[in-house]
C-alpha cells in the first residue's frame, strides 16, 4: 500500500512497510480513496491483498481530516473475488490453518464497515464473492451499467461465510439464499433490485459526479454526527421498540445536543450562517 499524499491529511506508517497493492490517495477536501491496485489479476484476493486493505481502513479510522472514503479497483474489475493460487494452496492448508486465514478477511471487512467515515463504493466490471462483500460492507454502492456480481462460492463447494453479514444485511435473507445458493450472476440492475447498490452511472467516468455530489453533501455534516448516525443503525437495528430504546435514543440526542458540534450546528443554523464544519 503507497500514501500518494500531497497534503498530510493521513499519518501512514513507512513506506518500508507498505505494499503497493492498495493505495490510498486523499484531497485537502478530507477525501480518501482507497484503490485495489492488481489489476494484472482483475483485483483478486489474497492474504497480502487482505493484509493491506485492513491496514489501509486502520489508517484511515481515526485520521483527522478525512470524512469521505471511496473503495475502488484498478482497470477493467472491481474485484473477481479469490486469488486462484491463494484457493490452491488453501486446498492443503489444516482447518484451524484456514480459519485463521479466513478471520484476515473477517477482520478486514468489519474495520471496513466500522469506519467513522461515510464510505462509498465505486463498482465497475466484475465484483464477484469478497469483492461484493466490499460493497456490501460499504455505506453506499454505485455500479456502473457493465458491473456483474455473484457469489458463486457453491459452484466451488464452499460458501460465502466471511462476507454474508453485510450481504444478508444489504439484501435481505430471502435474496441472499438464492444468490448464495444458485452462484447466479447477475447485472446491475438487479443489484439495485436486491439492494446491494444504490445508484447506477452510465460508466467509470460518470464516477466524477458522484464523488463531486457526495463530497459537497458530506462537507455540510458534522464528522462526529456522522459517526454517531452510522452507530446509531447498527445499534437500533432490528431492535424492539421498547422503553430500553426510547432511553436510549433518547440519551443519545441529549448527548448529541449538549456536544460541541450540537451547539455550533443549532447556533449556526440560528444565526442563519454555515457552522465551522461547513466553511
Amino acid at each position: 500500500m503507497t500514501n500518494p499524499i500531497a497534503d498530510p491529511l493521513v499519518e501512514v506508517p513507512d513506506s518500508d512497510a507498505l505494499s503497493d497493492l492498495v493505495l490510498i490517495e486523499a484531497t485537502q477536501d478530507g477525501v480518501a480513496t482507497v484503490t485495489i491496485n492488481r489489476a494484472g489479476k482483475r483485483n483478486a484476493f489474497n492474504a497480502e491483498v487482505i493484509a493491506a486493505l485492513h491496514q489501509a481502513f486502520e489508517t484511515l479510522r481515526d485520521a483527522d481530516g478525512v470524512r469521505l472514503v471511496f473503495l475502488t479497483g484498478a482497470g477493467a474489475s472491481f474485484s473477481a473475488g479469490a486469488d486462484l493460487e491463494w484457493m490452491k494452496a488453501a486446498v492443503e492448508w489444516s482447518e484451524s490453518e484456514n480459519r485463521e486465514d479466513a478471520m484476515g478477511l473477517a477482520s478486514m471487512l468489519k474495520a471496513l464497515h466500522d469506519l467513522p467515515q461515510l464510505t462509498i463504493a465505486l463498482v465497475d466490471g466484475p465484483a464477484f464473492g469478497g469483492g461484493a462483500g466490499l460493497a456490501a460492507a460499504c455505506d453506499l454502492a454505485v455500479a456502473t451499467e457493465r458491473s456483474t456480481f455473484a457469489f458463486s462460492e457453491v459452484k466451488l463447494g464452499l460458501t460465502p461465510a466471511t462476507i454474508s453479514p453485510y450481504v444478508i444485511r444489504a439484501i435481505g435473507a430471502r435474496n441472499a439464499k438464492v444468490l448464495f445458493a444458485t452462484g447466479l450472476v447477475f447485472d446491475a440492475q438487479a443489484a439495485k433490485g436486491y439492494g446491494l447498490v444504490q445508484e447506477i452511472v452510465a460508466d467509470a467516468a460518470a464516477f466524477d459526479s458522484v464523488r463531486t455530489s457526495m463530497t459537497a453533501a458530506i462537507k455540510l455534516c458534522a464528522p462526529g454526527a456522522v459517526a454517531d448516525a452510522k452507530r446509531l443503525v447498527d445499534d437500533i437495528e432490528g431492535a424492539e421498540i421498547d422503553r430500553g430504546v426510547m432511553e436510549e435514543t433518547a440519551k443519545r440526542i441529549a448527548a448529541r445536543r449538549v456536544s460541541e458540534e450540537g451547539r455550533e450546528g443549532v447556533t449556526a443554523f440560528l444565526e442563519k450562517r454555515k457552522p465551522g464544519w461547513a466553511e
